[in-house]
């Protein structure tokens, strides 16, 4: 028969020993998750008053486990797609927006811009839920709960490009829009088309003189847009093939954030 300990049995109170490993990973996972910046093994130990070999073997397992993201660049840690799927059942989608915050603001370090996520909200409005900046760096100060028109902004090629809508709709919506210097319907066109084709949009001064926004879509489970995530800079910042880079990233980063949020 087999034997059971008297703390295994159903319905028995914890006897108050702690496993000071599980503990130990524990702590680390909160301060990644609290802390809202990626950290580096030494720095987390010293953080957390830890053995640094220790620290160091209790966080790459956490990464093996995918319940951490390891970054071999910047020889850094930040909370793993793993995390949010352990705990998505028990969460609210406010909740998730709090989870992918350090995504954000990871992106936003790296590239030294300004990260922004914006909701469909209706059938011609979104709305900025979330923005991280990079620290250090001049702000681009954009506030929550701003409205925008659907097709306005790299946000809104995106949309233009999955709305089903033919020339006459976008044209009228297009007529509605305020651009901040000038832009012909032709060429409107032309980038929700090219927005189409390689997954992600760009806004060159448009949506505002000296701004250059690249988004992505993020797509719930239907494959339906329901959120954007938008790389926002100054005019100048990155050209050429940066663009390009800057552009693959948000998207890849627009894959993560759609595995946490749906």
């Amino acid at each position: 028969m087999e034997s059971r300990h008297l703390e295994d049995l159903p319905g028995r109170a914890p006897t108050g020993i702690t496993v000071k490993p599980v503990v130990n990973a524990i702590s680390i996972l909160r301060y990644l998750t609290e802390s809202g910046t990626p950290g580096r093994a030494a720095d987390i130990a010293r953080e957390l008053s830890l053995n640094q070999s220790t620290c160091f073997n209790i966080l790459r397992t956490l990464a093996g486990e995918g319940m951490i993201d390891f970054n071999p660049l910047s020889k850094t840690y930040t909370p793993g797609l793993g995390l949010a799927k352990l705990v998505e059942h028990l969460v609210t989608q406010g909740q998730r927006l709090d989870v992918v915050r350090p995504l954000l603001h990871a992106f936003a370090a790296r590239f030294h811009v300004t990260v922004t996520l914006w909701r469909q909200m209706g059938k011609d409005r979104i709305v900025l839920v979330s923005t991280e900046s990079s620290p250090g760096d001049l702000r681009i100060d954009m506030a929550l709960g701003q409205r925008l028109p659907i097709l306005m902004g790299a946000s809104g090629r995106l949309f233009a490009a999955r709305l089903d809508l033919d020339d006459k709709a976008i044209r009228a919506a297009y007529d509605k829009v305020r651009w901040a210097r000038p832009l012909d319907f032709e060429s409107y066109r032309q980038q929700v088309e090219q927005a189409r084709e390689r997954g992600w949009a760009v806004d060159d001064g448009y949506f505002s003189a000296g701004i250059m926004a690249i988004a992505a879509p993020i797509e719930d489970r239907s494959k339906a847009i329901a959120f954007t995530v938008s790389a926002v800079m100054f005019r100048g910042q990155y050209v050429g093939e940066d663009v390009d880079k800057i552009g693959a990233a948000i998207h890849q980063l627009s894959g993560q954030l759609a595995d946490i949020l749906f």
